[in-house]
């Protein structure tokens, strides 16, 4: 199975799961983690820009990285799925929790 394959399989289980799981519109926490780079960070917050995204950065305790928690009103699983694709294809070295 392909990267490409591999992640259709888990977008499609998330958004399964969300379903079962949520009633809609509902809030969703993000947790993405990059190097501390503020560009990086201002990369991953102007994708939720205008969405009145609550964002929080909490840098390691080298201060190598930076955890970056967005919770955020959405109107189905389709929306997180297409922010985490987002956030993937726009942030290099970019990890999602």
């Amino acid at each position: 199975m392909s990267n490409s394959e591999n992640q259709d399989a888990f977008y499609e289980k998330l958004k399964s799961q969300l379903y079962e799981t949520n009633s809609w519109p509902s809030e969703y926490l993000y947790k993405f983690i990059v190097k501390s780079d503020i560009h990086k960070i201002a990369e991953i917050e102007a994708i939720f820009n205008n969405m009145g995204a609550v964002i929080h950065t909490i840098e390691s305790k080298n201060g190598k990285y930076t955890s970056v928690s967005i919770n955020v009103l959405l109107r189905d699983p389709e929306s997180v799925i297409i922010k985490y694709k987002e956030v993937i294809e726009n942030v290099e070295g970019v990890i999602s929790l």
